[in-house]
């Protein structure tokens, strides 16, 4: 696989989960803070469930292509649990040169 395919795909699923995230504690808050509906947890709990199983394989997939050390792959599977630390990690990788930086789109 090439290695800008497998950092363009983590970081893609990386944000979508953090965003599943905020969508899910949205919904948790209209749920139990306004009670108001369960509507957004019955919306996002699934969609983060997903998101989070896939962000897990991704990152197995990008730690094992671009040669992660088991630390940094652990971080990054921790990262999956609080809040948005997806992003965060996200942006430590790519500090890091664990991930490789997006390319410029040439401006036409």
């Amino acid at each position: 696989m090439n290695p800008r395919t497998v950092a363009t795909a983590f970081r893609i699923v990386a944000v979508a989960e953090a965003c599943s995230w905020v969508g899910l504690l949205a919904g948790m808050f209209v749920k139990w803070v306004l009670k108001a509906s369960e509507v957004g947890v019955h919306v996002f709990g699934p969609i983060h469930g997903a998101v989070f199983v896939a962000y897990v394989v991704v990152a197995v997939l990008t730690s094992r292509v671009l040669r992660w050390s088991p630390r940094t792959t652990v971080l990054a599977l921790i990262c999956s649990v609080p809040p948005l630390a997806t992003v965060w990690f996200e942006r430590l990788a790519t500090r890091n040169d664990r991930l490789p930086r997006p390319q410029a789109v040439p401006a036409a």
